[in-house]
């Protein structure tokens, strides 16, 4: 938690100076679309757009929208995934927008703070839905900002996520749910548009 707070602190820091020129305007998404590849019986079917303003050198403002599925816990870690007793008894269908907020630091150094409300359904492994629910998520996002000629950018960076409201969860989810934290740390790769 001190390091979230110390990262929130970062981002509004007012003596840095961005290096971003071009383009008000940029439409973009996830590199994280590649694992709509993935040949499993489980592919995330994972879909993001980004609408997005920058305001200032320093201060850009993003509208999302999000579609995935996932089939475990989001807090469970990296080395768990794979075992078949930490996935749900079926799946979480998820919609959602969001609004992004992200401030160049020094350089292309960004920090980015992310929040997401998800309408989420409940599927079981026979494919009825089981129920409904929502799921707030935030993401802080620190990264780097690579200007491809006048058109197009690239950025990576590291995310911390954390979902504070997570409701509708049916009891066999929930369970799976409890046994994780609510924070997940992961690798990032935007991309994006200018227009």
């Amino acid at each position: 938690m001190k390091l979230f707070v110390i990262l929130v602190l970062i981002c509004f820091s007012p003596k840095l100076k961005a290096d971003v020129e071009g383009s008000k305007f940029f439409i973009g998404s996830s590199a994280f679309m590649l694992a709509n590849l993935d040949s499993s019986d489980e592919p995330p079917n994972f879909y993001q757009l980004n609408f997005g303003y920058q305001l200032t050198k320093k201060d850009v403002v993003s509208i999302e929208a999000i579609t995935w599925k996932y089939y475990a816990p989001l807090g469970i870690p990296w080395e768990e995934m794979s075992s078949k007793s930490n996935i749900f008894p079926g799946r979480v269908d998820a919609v959602g927008i969001g609004l992004a907020y992200q401030r160049f630091l020094w350089g292309n150094v960004y920090s980015a703070l992310h929040a997401t409300w998800f309408k989420q359904e409940y599927v079981g492994t026979s494919g009825a839905k089981l129920s409904e629910g929502e799921q707030l998520f935030l993401t802080f996002r620190l990264g780097y900002h690579i200007k491809i000629g006048s058109f197009a950018f690239l950025e990576p960076n590291l995310a911390v996520t954390h979902w504070p409201i997570n409701r509708g969860l049916p009891p066999a989810f929930q369970a799976q749910e409890d046994r994780w934290g609510k924070f997940q740390v992961e690798p990032g790769l935007h991309f994006g548009f200018l227009f």
